[in-house]
């Protein structure tokens, strides 16, 4: 260290809002780490609502939703609750966010709410919430836990609606089909035409093995991008 006052530096925040640990919650959520194509969890509904981008962007902002309050409110109250029942209480406490949820879906958007149907109530048993909760929110400040949540179900959001474009573009030529069940029949022509109107669509890519091919397609994607860039 120089003994001359004159020459020493300021020292360098080590927080603040853009922390490098906040980075490294935005990015593992987005791409290292994404729930999606990297750790492969929540794939039943991931696979099967993914035919169109309504449904894949409705259920995974819903999932995202579910995912942030309960990390939330598991971090304001993970010091209160007995390790031994914490798995029970936090599937309790994920149980009541989902109900909350399913009911505002089954009175706002009802016809969208029949579309998606049993996959609402199933987000209770979604891995990717139960694991964030226990893994990261019973650990960590709230904030953070907030963060970390929001993130995560955002990157699986996104991997739902790339998905969901493919799997619509291929096996219906369009973008944008159902947008009425959310904003009603004058939203209908909104629904973006991608081929002729004679198309007929390529059946596999709307059913379950289209699903596969897609996400497949996807995580190799990520790998290719993910070793160029190392």
């Amino acid at each position: 260290m120089s003994t001359h006052e004159g020459t020493l530096a300021p020292a360098a925040p080590t927080g603040g809002l853009w922390s490098r640990e906040t980075r490294d919650i935005v990015v593992n959520g987005l791409w290292t780490q994404n729930p999606g194509i990297v750790q492969l969890l929540g794939l039943c509904p991931l696979l099967a609502i993914s035919n169109t981008v309504v449904n894949s962007l409705s259920l995974g902002l819903a999932t995202t939703l579910v995912m942030a309050t309960a990390s939330g409110s598991v971090a304001l109250v993970r010091n209160f609750i007995p390790h031994e029942i914490r798995i029970p209480a936090f599937v309790l406490i994920i149980a009541a966010l989902v109900t909350v949820v399913q009911l505002a879906m089954n009175a706002w958007v009802h016809p969208l709410y029949l579309v998606l149907g049993v996959f609402i109530p199933l987000i209770t048993t979604n891995c990717i919430v139960l694991a964030r909760v226990e893994a990261f929110a019973s650990k960590r400040s709230t904030a953070h836990s907030i963060l970390d949540a929001t993130m995560m179900g955002l990157g699986l959001t996104a991997v739902l609606v790339v998905l969901g474009a493919m799997r619509e573009a291929v096996g219906k030529g369009t973008l944008l089909s159902g947008i009425d069940l959310v904003l009603g029949p004058s939203a209908a022509h909104w629904v973006i035409p991608l081929t002729p109107g004679d198309y007929g669509g390529f059946l596999i890519a709307v059913l379950p093995p289209g699903a596969f091919i897609g996400l497949g397609l996807l995580i190799a994607l990520r790998n290719v991008i993910q070793a160029r860039g190392a």
